[in-house]
């Protein structure tokens, strides 16, 4: 798993490259305590993500959690059929704005 955190435009961008699961969940909530402390905007791309578990959509969640008690907004884009298939299973497709592509995050989070 590799994860890419970039500043865009107004906004900080966070792609997610391979799998999270119960491996690499561990290693991504790591990595990513504490950089999103001054966020406000985020987009999530996974168009790299290949598959995610429980493990993974808690990290996620997480990560959610916290942007919402700063009172910024996360935007979920470009989810593969098998991703979208477990974010619809799993109830997740309610819980976050999920766009089909960036430009339409972008859109929905600035």
């Amino acid at each position: 798993m590799e994860i890419v955190l970039q500043n865009r435009n107004g906004y900080r961008y966070l792609g997610i490259d391979g799998r999270l699961d119960a491996t690499t969940s561990q290693d991504a909530d790591a990595e990513l305590r504490g950089k999103l402390d001054d966020c406000k905007a985020l987009v999530i791309d996974l168009a790299k993500l290949s598959y995610i578990s429980s493990a993974g959509l808690r990290v996620l969640l997480i990560v959610a959690k916290q942007m919402q008690q700063r009172g910024g907004k996360v935007v979920i884009c470009n989810l593969s059929e098998t991703v979208q298939e477990v974010f619809d299973i799993s109830g997740f497709s309610a819980i976050f704005n999920v766009c089909a592509d960036i430009p339409a995050a972008e859109a929905a989070v600035c």
